[in-house]
């Protein structure tokens, strides 16, 4: 494939599943009452919230204390942490080099209250400097637990979108493209 082979998929590859900029309105499946969800959903935005936070003032500790003490983390990469400290220390190291001056930015797919102490939470995120995200180029998956009345990340899993990878399979076997990224009604 050429060049101008590669620019069309690239182009033609954007996403339709943005979701939402708000986390309180972030569509939900539950099983749980109006309430519970409702204080559970405003407890999981609070958590994501503090991890915004934490990451814009480049506060290692801050932002490893929204993680379970035994969590793992799951970089785009595929490097794998585990535990709190293993997180804290990494991104310790990160703010002071490569991620240093960046902020998160997330938009909202997807919350699933499995049980009244499990969640997951799927979002479009990224990191950036200045003003502007741009495009949000991952998927991120947050598994949260409850403990007592807060949220915590038990797992994080951040995975880098390609494309034009995703290009060439919805090309050559159409059925795998998401119901949320197809065009045809």
């Amino acid at each position: 494939m050429g060049a101008g082979g590669y620019a069309w998929l690239s182009t033609s590859s954007t996403v339709q599943a943005t979701g939402v900029e708000n986390c309180l309105q972030v569509p939900t499946s539950s099983q749980l009452s109006a309430g519970e969800e409702s204080a559970a959903r405003e407890s999981i935005c609070g958590t994501l919230d503090a991890l915004s936070t934490a990451w814009a003032g480049q506060d290692a500790e801050a932002y490893g204390a929204e993680f379970t003490e035994d969590a793992t983390y799951t970089t785009f990469a595929g490097t794998y942490y585990s535990g709190r400290e293993d997180i804290v220390g990494s991104h310790a190291a990160l703010f002071d080099d490569v991620l240093a001056d960046t902020q998160l930015a997330d938009r909202f797919l997807e919350l699933r209250m499995l049980t009244s102490e499990v969640a997951v939470l799927t979002t479009r995120g990224d990191n950036y400097e200045g003003e502007d995200p741009g495009e949000l180029t991952k998927v991120q998956t947050y598994s949260l637990v409850r403990e007592g009345e807060q949220w915590k990340v038990a797992s994080f899993q951040n995975t880098q979108r390609q494309p034009v990878m995703e290009q060439i399979q919805y090309l050559w076997m159409p059925g795998t493209r998401p119901a949320a990224e197809r065009t045809d009604g």
